[in-house]
C-alpha cells in the first residue's frame, strides 16, 4: 500500500514586493541560515543548529534549491509573457 501523504494543518502566505530579500548566512563553525526577510516578517531555515549538518540536511538543501531554482524560472516566464496572453492560458 502506498504511504499516504498528509495534508498541511496550517499554511502561511508571504508576498514578496519591492523590500523581499533571499540572503544565505554561512559560518565557519555552525549550520548556515538561509534569511527570507519580507519586510515586517523574516523566515530562517536552519539545520540543526547545536548538531553536525546531516545527509538529511544536505538533501532537503538541495530539494530547496531545486525549488528556488524552478520558481524563479516560473517567475521570469510569467514576466516575459505578456498580459493579454497570461488572461487567455488562465
Amino acid at each position: 500500500m502506498a504511504r499516504r501523504k498528509a495534508r498541511p494543518t496550517s499554511v502561511i502566505s508571504f508576498t514578496t514586493g519591492r523590500e523581499a530579500r533571499a540572503t544565505n548566512h554561512p559560518y565557519p563553525h555552525r549550520a548556515p541560515v538561509l534569511l527570507l526577510d519580507f519586510g515586517a516578517t523574516s523566515v530562517l531555515v536552519t539545520t540543526s543548529p547545536h548538531g553536525p549538518v546531516t545527509a538529511d540536511d544536505v538533501t532537503f538543501a538541495r530539494q530547496l534549491a531545486r525549488a528556488a531554482r524552478d520558481f524563479a524560472h516560473s517567475v521570469e516566464r510569467r514576466f516575459h509573457t505578456p498580459s493579454d496572453a497570461r488572461r487567455t492560458a488562465a
